[in-house]
């Protein structure tokens, strides 16, 4: 499983000030955190800060990279910001997040990710707003996979993310989400899925229990990327739990791993 790093987001309480006050020694701090607890990639933001984003999200990537040797998913609406990052990483990997088929912010991006070799987090929505159903967000993620890959990228540098919406706002989210990861998979089995899972859960209580359950539910689909908090043990032992039971686990090795060296909370 891919684990994108959440916590180096602005839009959180408990980081927002570090980033404010260019607190290099937390930021690094979470950083290492996250990268020994699983994380794959750390993503950073910086996106509340809208009068000086792109100068705080580029000091993001210079702090992260100098605590740790592990690639960034930048984060970000603005394509300015991105590439002041993007300028200054020095890992051969980075992801951007994210695209959609919007031709405008399709335009800004795509040219960023064939010039940098970046993967990149591709959300099945366009111009005309979030999809309700299944076909829909197939057709969407059908029409970015075929645009990113005419401008360069690897099939395997796509990461769908099927747009995760609030099951407290229609019962049929997340099992439209479930299934839009499992149609993608079946078309694109090369293609990366990629998604954040704290939608799911909005405005329920025992949100966690929620996040979990659809944990489970889209790996089982087949989901292989998610944009998670690493420091959640009992979330990380899901997710080595679930890959054992979906056949993702050769000989349950890495949950057995995981389990001896105390890393999965039962």
């Amino acid at each position: 499983m891919i684990i994108i790093g959440e916590k180096l987001n602005s839009t959180l309480k408990a980081i927002r000030p570090a980033i404010e006050s260019y607190d290099a020694e937390a930021v690094a701090d979470l950083a290492k955190k996250q990268y020994e607890a699983g994380a794959t990639f750390i993503d950073i933001n910086a996106g509340v800060f809208v009068d000086d984003e792109p100068e705080r999200l580029a000091w993001l990537a210079k702090t992260v990279q100098e605590a740790i040797d592990a690639p960034l998913a930048i984060d970000s609406p603005d394509a300015n910001a991105i590439k002041k990052a993007l300028e200054v990483n020095k890992n051969s990997k980075v992801m951007i997040n994210s695209i959609t088929d919007e031709p405008k912010r399709f335009n800004e991006i795509a040219p960023l990710v064939a010039e940098y070799k970046t993967s990149i987090i591709a959300l099945c929505m366009d111009s005309t707003g979030m999809p309700e159903t299944v076909k829909d967000r197939v057709s969407i993620a059908e029409s970015l996979i075929e645009k990113l890959t005419k401008e360069g990228v690897s099939i395997s540098d796509i990461y769908i993310d099927p747009l995760v919406r609030p099951i407290s706002t229609g019962i049929h989210y997340g099992n439209v989400a479930i299934e839009t990861i499992r149609e993608v998979k079946t078309q694109f089995p090369d293609v990366h899925i990629a998604c954040g899972l704290s939608n799911i859960s909005f405005s329920l209580p025992a949100r966690k229990l929620i996040n979990q359950a659809f944990l489970v539910a889209a790996i089982g689909a087949g989901m292989d990327g998610a944009i998670i908090d690493p420091l959640d043990k009992k979330l990380m032992s899901m997710i080595y739990a679930s890959e054992a039971l979906f056949g993702k686990d050769d000989y349950c090795r890495t949950y057995l791993k995981k389990y001896r060296s105390g890393e999965i909370e039962a």
